[in-house]
């Protein structure tokens, strides 16, 4: 028999005792209300008799304060209570429409009169006052009358409160022991009523329902605690608790799908906050090498169980070549041209592996079981390189249910690999001379106030070359400014061949370059600067079939600290030079020495 059928005969049972208890409370609620009612009663009562005292207090107070004062304020003050508001009768009516006692009205009456009396001396009090007779009108206010008619006014509300108080409390009273009676009334009955329902479950629960439960919670308890090795067994008995022992089968299996889905949906977490810090520190990176550091720091972190490459598209040489890898990839080769790789050729994703389920890009070698995977890095329409993941245990990489990660993986490494060849496209652009391929007087400023400082701060020397072509302009003037353009030219590569490590070659504006050499005293200089001299006079130019003018340089040499400052130095160097021009060109001078006869000799320092 189901647990239910049985409970039902037991709640016949019970069925008329509870109504018989809730007849009783019911009962005991309207004599708690009748209570209530009385208590409410009483306290109207009371707060009226209060609100009268208070308002025949005010209308005193007011009425003394100007026969004393003559303040008009108080006589309109006097006036809203008594004329405008009509407080006290008021006050008297509400009283009247409640239900009294016969005592209750008669004392209330006899307030009302002398209440009526105490308004007219006030009245006429005021009006003495209004006359210029104040002494009249106090004479009136503290008078006997006046303060007999006052304690009349109070006795009378004493009465009214004390007869009110001696009913309400009999009201009280009664209703307090009818509702009383009623409570006891229901109570007898609940406790029959519990009484009579645990005797007859005592077996139900003891044997049909307590026993499987303690089972139940046990299970239950193990599957909070994440052991979904704990199950019910399948209980036979068609009720109640074979459906819930069946539920909770349910629930262990909902359990356990919904524990796989959270741990899916935290890996998902994971790896997102992983992309997501992987895409703020690019964001930060300068160089190609920078940047591939951050992907190989992060790369295994995301996909523990891929091993890969970051190759870089080398336009000048046509090919793709490692910048940076991780976890020891085997297979693909460090360099290779991009018709070796599918995933180039296509623009998309290509998968290798040793199924054979798609072509095996050239790059790769021998699969052995590996899952191989090339992810085209693209940026503006065009390839800025390559990601390369190989499977480093068998079974695949996943690589499925992991493309929405490559994608934006490969989509913001991509962008960060455009911007950072950008920059530095357009640092070179902006530091660099476009015709002779030189630093710009803008970088000379700025490396030259980095030597300054490193040379003044170390007690270094720094020598600075001014050098000027001469007579440049008669080449723009004899075979037009293509030749002028050829003649700097050839300036600045022989400037190039002879800088050394850290040396900087610029152009400084026109025909005039500068060149900064760290380390080089003035002597050390001069000598950089006759060599330099020498090779540019040995080469003989031509331009469309026409030879030029052998081409000649003046050259004026400084050096920190023993002919300048640190500051003055490009000055002093350009002082030099001029010295050179004037001396008859083709020639190098060290500031502050006298310029040698020949063109072929110089002074050096010391």
């Amino acid at each position: 028999m189901r647990i239910a059928t049985i409970t039902n005969w037991a709640y016949g049972l019970t069925l008329l005792l509870t109504f018989g208890s809730g007849a009783a409370f019911l009962l005991a609620v309207d004599a708690d209300k009748d209570e209530r009612a009385a208590v409410e009663e009483r306290s109207a009562y009371l707060r009226i008799a209060e609100d009268i005292d208070v308002i025949i207090e005010r209308l005193t107070d007011q009425a003394r304060l100007y026969a004393m004062r003559g303040d008009p304020a108080h006589k309109l003050a006097w006036q809203r209570d008594r004329d405008g508001a009509n407080a006290i009768d008021r006050m008297t009516v509400r009283l009247r429409a409640l239900p009294l006692s016969p005592a209750e009205t008669e004392a209330l009456r006899e307030a009302d009169r002398d209440l009526a009396n105490v308004e007219t001396l006030e009245r006429a009090a005021i009006a003495a006052v209004d006359r210029g007779d104040r002494a009249a009108a106090t004479g009136l206010l503290y008078g006997d009358r006046y303060l007999a008619l006052d304690g009349d006014v109070e006795q009378s509300l004493n009465r009214f409160k004390a007869a009110m108080r001696a009913r309400t409390a009999g009201e009280l009273t009664a209703a307090r022991e009818t509702a009383d009676r009623w409570d006891d009334v229901a109570r007898a009955l609940l406790g029959i009523t519990a009484a009579l329902f645990l005797a007859v479950l005592y077996f139900i629960l003891s044997r049909r329902v307590a026993r499987p439960l303690t089972h139940m919670s046990n299970v239950v308890t193990r599957l909070a605690e994440r052991d979904f090795e704990a199950d019910l067994p399948d209980d036979q008995h068609q009720d109640e608790i074979g459906e819930v022992t069946q539920a909770l089968r349910l629930f262990r299996r909902s359990t356990i799908e919904r524990e796989r889905l959270e741990r899916e949906r935290d890996e998902d977490r994971r790896i997102k906050d992983l992309i997501a810090r992987m895409m703020h520190r690019m964001q930060g990176c300068d160089v190609e090498a920078e940047l591939a550091d951050v992907v190989s720091c992060y790369a295994p972190q995301i996909f523990p169980d891929l091993a890969g490459h970051i190759f870089v598209y080398d336009h000048a040489r046509g090919r793709l070549s490692t910048i940076g890898q991780w976890q020891e990839p085997t297979l693909s080769l460090p360099d290779f041209a991009p018709s070796f790789c599918w995933g180039l050729r296509r623009g998309h994703p290509h998968r290798s592996n040793a199924r054979g389920e798609d072509i095996c890009c050239q790059h790769i070698g021998d699969i052995d079981g590996q899952d191989c995977l090339c992810v085209p890095l693209m940026a503006q329409g065009g390839t800025v390189g390559m990601l390369y993941f190989e499977a480093r245990e068998e079974g695949g990489g996943r690589y499925g249910e992991r493309s929405i990660y490559l994608d934006l993986m490969s989509e913001n490494i991509g962008l960060a690999l455009a911007n950072i060849q950008l920059r530095a496209t357009l640092g070179a652009l902006a530091t660099r001379d476009p015709l002779t391929g030189l630093s710009n007087r803008r970088h000379l400023d700025e490396v030259f106030n980095l030597e300054r400082a490193l040379a003044e701060s170390q007690g270094t020397p720094l020598g600075c070359l001014m050098i000027d072509i001469d007579h440049f302009k008669r080449f723009n003037d004899e075979f037009g400014h293509d030749a002028g353009d050829l003649v700097m030219q050839h300036v600045a590569q022989v400037l190039l061949s002879h800088a050394r490590e850290r040396d900087l070659a610029c152009r400084f504006g026109g025909e005039e370059f500068t060149m900064l050499l760290p380390g080089r005293d003035a002597t050390a200089a001069a000598e950089r600067a006759e060599d330099i001299r020498q090779t540019i006079r040995k080469v003989a130019l031509a331009y469309r079939g026409r030879p030029l003018h052998p081409v000649t340089v003046s050259i004026g040499v400084a050096a920190y600290p023993a002919q300048s400052d640190g500051a003055s130095l490009l000055s002093v160097a350009d002082s030099a030079l001029l010295e050179a021009k004037a001396a008859g060109r083709d020639r190098v001078v060290i500031a502050g020495e006298t310029p040698p006869d020949q063109p072929s000799l110089f002074r050096a320092a010391g």
